[in-house]
């Protein structure tokens, strides 16, 4: 039967199943767009960045249509493409019979031309309709519209596989078990004692007498095994008694007894406090009794708690508006600490001057001295 006026097909060979075809487009598929995807890679790299994209453009079309070229080739003169040599497919002529003639670069141009314009352009849906016409073939040659135009389809070139016959098991011969029978020689029979001869008494027969002579096969008597003596059962030993559980109510009483209560926890005895008196070059002079800041003209932080504000002229500058800080720590020490001013604070203990790192808190001694700017601070602690 024909389809659209073309005549049935005379290809012999083996018609390549939808699955193996599928496999091969998409090995094509993928080569073709690594080597697109390394031309615009290229195309990228040396033109695109050097602002000239029309050479890059050029580039990539000029690869495009090589491979499409060489694909063409392929298929026309031999019928091998890269997937269809791995899955062991090839394209022929409708009608080159057994021959599987290849179509040619003519009609293998147009073949490429409409799978290349039903790929990419239709994002694959020209495709699946290829792949629905070919499977819907009432011919079953699975031929697309491509395929039908070109006047070719696709056949698997696979050699066939060879099964080998099973060779049939001989059947397994009788064994008849002699050891069971004996071989039992009849007795010979006495003669009879002369009698006259009766002329009307038949002859045995030869025949008869040769079947009396024939050994019997009597079979031998099967000995009977004597039933089992019965073993008396081993008596089992009583199992010892379990020990009593204890009592209820003494393991209720342990269980609410309440464990004694801990010993109590001395509470922490607070630390001496020290008198620490500062004074300044200004003049002025001070016990510290909380946080305390220096500065050309000291703020606070939002919710800082501050007991001093010490508020310094400097003639050259050099001391920051909140410049540094100084308290009493816990343990009775005075720590002064920089609070990232522009010119930073100077510890001074027995003529050593060290600069003091931004917030990082220092703890003073009696008889240090700390600069601030071109301020000075003398510590003294009191008894």
């Amino acid at each position: 039967m024909s389809v659209a006026g073309l005549p049935a097909p005379t290809v012999e060979a083996a018609i390549a199943e939808p699955d193996r075809r599928f496999y091969a487009f998409a090995i094509d598929r993928v080569i073709a767009w690594a080597i697109f995807a390394a031309a615009g890679f290229a195309a990228w790299l040396i033109f695109f960045r050097n602002d000239n994209p029309l050479a890059g453009v050029g580039l990539i079309a000029s690869v495009v249509l090589g491979v499409w070229l060489v694909g063409t080739v392929l298929t026309g003169s031999g019928g091998k493409t890269p997937g269809k040599m791995a899955l062991g497919l090839r394209v022929v002529s409708d009608d080159s019979g057994a021959a599987g003639r290849p179509i040619g670069v003519g009609k293998a141009f147009v073949r490429q031309a409409l799978l290349g314009l039903c790929t990419i352009p239709t994002l694959g849906i020209g495709t699946a309709t290829f792949a629905w016409v070919a499977a819907m073939d009432d011919r079953g040659r699975r031929q697309g519209w491509h395929d039908r135009r070109a006047g070719s389809v696709v056949v698997d070139v696979r050699p066939p596989a060879v099964v080998e016959a099973e060779e049939e098991a001989p059947a397994p011969r009788r064994i008849v078990n002699l050891t069971t029978m004996r071989l039992k020689q009849a007795e010979a029979t006495p003669e009879p004692a002369e009698r006259p001869q009766t002329p009307a008494a038949p002859t045995q027969s030869a025949a008869q007498a040769e079947a009396q002579a024939a050994p019997t096969l009597v079979p031998a008597p099967i000995a009977r095994q004597a039933p089992p003596t019965p073993v008396p059962p081993t008596p089992t030993p009583p199992a010892p008694p379990a020990p009593p559980a204890p009592p209820v109510a003494s393991a209720v009483q342990a269980v609410a007894q309440p464990a004694p209560p801990p010993p109590p926890v001395p509470a922490p005895q607070p630390a001496a406090t020290a008198r620490w008196r500062v004074t300044f070059d200004t003049g002025q002079s001070f016990v510290v009794e909380g946080l305390a800041i220096v500065g050309r003209g000291p703020e606070p932080r939002p919710g800082e708690e501050v007991a001093h504000r010490v508020a310094l002229s400097s003639s050259d500058m050099s001391l920051s508006k909140t410049h540094a800080q100084f308290q009493i720590a816990a343990d009775g020490t005075l720590v002064v600490m920089d609070r990232g001013s522009t010119n930073g604070t100077t510890l001074i203990r027995q003529g050593a001057a060290r600069a003091l790192g931004a917030r990082r808190p220092a703890a003073l001694v009696d008889g240090d001295k700390v600069k601030f700017g071109d301020r000075t601070m003398d510590v003294v602690r009191e008894a």
